[in-house]
């Protein structure tokens, strides 16, 4: 016999994939594919900028990276604007 979890429980055994996209490049394809071990890609953005939090490749916040020890986290800074996140904005 199935216990009945219920709506709550059934959303709570839901995974979400949290990714965090730290910047952007447009290079061309040439470029990326003379790329070896050890090359360098520029981004868009600078060390203090705010990052993009995606869950489930959809933008739902933005937040800081914070480094304590050797661990590498970020902060919830506040919500994502899509519009933004469409357009490649930072």
């Amino acid at each position: 016999m199935q216990k009945d979890v219920g709506p709550v429980g059934q959303i709570e055994a839901v995974n979400v994939e949290i990714s965090v996209v730290l910047g952007r490049s447009c290079i061309p394809m040439q470029q990326l594919l003379r790329m070896g071990r050890g090359a360098v890609i520029a981004l868009d953005a600078g060390e203090h900028d705010e990052v993009w939090i995606l869950a489930n490749n959809h933008p739902v916040a933005r937040g800081e990276i914070q480094i304590h020890d050797d661990k590498i986290a970020v902060s919830v800074t506040g919500p994502a604007n899509v519009y933004d996140y469409m357009a490649g904005g930072g």
